[in-house]
């Protein structure tokens, strides 16, 4: 199970902005975060996935790794604070208002799901599974507990 990150630091867009966009990523196929962020309308994805698949990239030179990308997924994906730049815009009356630019860094984690190994009977047949006990049958909701009563 091969495990990669990737990190960019000091993006300019604040750490709340970029997290919402890694929510949707969180947990999903490598695959199917890239598409995720190819249609999402902020620009922060843009830098999310050039992070991602740096991490993809990262993840391919390390050693174990199978050589498929259907089998990573996005395991970790945040959004710390960096260092935000204070600059002064000029107010009426003569006052001054503070501006504070802030600054990200995102850092994507990809993980190798394991293979799913069957288990195989001597002869090279699969074993059969057992059968699962059948659930009882119990009314949902208050709603249906009342209507068994009537």
């Amino acid at each position: 199970m091969v495990q990669a990150q990737a990190t960019a630091r000091f993006i300019r867009t604040s750490a709340q902005k970029a997290g919402l966009v890694l929510d949707l990523i969180r947990g999903r196929a490598v695959n199917q975060a890239i598409a995720t962020l190819r249609f999402t309308r902020k620009t922060v994805a843009r830098d999310i996935e050039k992070v991602l698949q740096s991490a993809i990239a990262n993840a391919a030179q390390k050693d174990g790794y199978g050589g498929d990308v259907e089998r990573l997924f996005v395991s970790a994906c945040y959004a710390n604070q960096g260092p935000s730049q204070k600059r002064v815009r000029p107010a009426p009356m003569g006052r001054a208002f503070r501006v504070v630019k802030r600054t990200t860094h995102l850092t994507v984690a990809v993980t190798e799901k394991p293979l799913k190994v069957a288990p195989v009977a001597a002869d090279g047949t699969p074993k059969p599974r057992k059968p699962r006990a059948a659930k009882s049958e119990k009314p949902a909701t208050a709603r249906a507990k009342k209507a068994d009563k009537e």
